[in-house]
């Protein structure tokens, strides 16, 4: 999901830099959505294994 929202910030900026100024907007905006998705997972996973941390299996 990381490699998406790189991947329309790429986007997102070549097209800034052409000027074709909507479709930056529109891949700008997707990569900041996949970029929050992406972090807010992690951050479950992170705490979901700190949690499991201190139990054995």
């Amino acid at each position: 999901m990381l490699y998406w929202a790189l991947i329309f910030l790429v986007v997102a900026i070549i097209a800034a830099v052409l000027g074709f100024t909507g479709i930056a907007i529109i891949s700008a905006g997707i990569a900041k959505l996949l970029f929050f998705i992406f972090l807010v997972l992690f951050i479950i996973t992170l705490v979901a294994h700190l949690g499991r941390r201190g139990r054995p299996i």
